[in-house]
């Protein structure tokens, strides 16, 4: 899939680089013991080890302490688990990961988010009705843009989520920031079966607006 042929993508387009920067090592040479995270992906809802895993793992020190931290927030959070995507996803986009975007709206779809709250997630997430949701978003975007969440907006989120579900929010959008800043420096690329899960959303985002390349139901 060529990934400028997306429908849906961030201004400017998605961050690419030129060639393979980091390509994941062959199975013989990722050692004994990360044979042991193709189980461990389970925990992500995924049947196939993401490419990213190996690619972490070429730093073997830090794959390991990253694997617990991260699964603390996914698929282990206190947070909905489709605020957990919404959020995700509106990092992805903002950093402008294909590869973070694409894995999540798998798995947003999945824990229920609906084509509909994707797209606005990309186009108009203001839109997004739920005022928990609108205001977590909106620190999303300037814990992105600026670290530094506002005062006015600070204030509302703390009227519906507690003391530790803020600092939750805040390392969720803080770490999918660095893992973005991984996938695309390596050019590790989609898996098949997320390319054509992508491309399926792709096609339905593209019918929700009236112009479908094929007929979805």
């Amino acid at each position: 899939m060529d990934a400028s042929q997306d429908y849906l993508q961030p201004p400017g387009g998605w961050l690419m680089t030129q060639t393979e920067r980091l390509p994941a090592p062959p199975p013989a040479r990722r050692g004994v013991l990360f044979r042991s995270v193709s189980g461990v992906a389970r925990w992500f809802g995924r049947q196939e080890l993401p490419r990213v895993f190996p690619v972490f793992n070429i730093n073997r020190r830090l794959f390991w302490p990253w694997l617990l931290f991260a699964s603390q927030m996914m698929p282990f959070g206190r947070l909905p688990a489709p605020l957990r995507e919404m959020l995700i996803l509106r990092t992805g986009w903002l950093c402008r990961s294909r590869y973070e975007w694409g894995q999540h709206v798998e798995i947003a779809l999945r824990v229920g988010v609906t084509h509909e709250q994707i797209v606005a997630l990309a186009t108009a997430p203001h839109s997004l009705p739920e005022p928990a949701t609108a205001v977590a978003l909106q620190a999303c975007e300037e814990l992105c843009q600026q670290q530094l969440i506002s005062e006015t907006t600070w204030q509302t989120l703390s009227e519906y989520f507690k003391p530790r579900e803020l600092v939750e929010i805040i390392l969720l959008v803080g770490h999918y920031q660095m893992v973005a800043g991984l996938l695309i420096n390596s050019g590790v690329q989609l898996e098949p079966s997320i390319e054509n899960a992508l491309d399926a959303f792709n096609q339905r985002a593209e019918a929700l607006a009236g112009n479908p390349r094929e007929s979805l139901s």
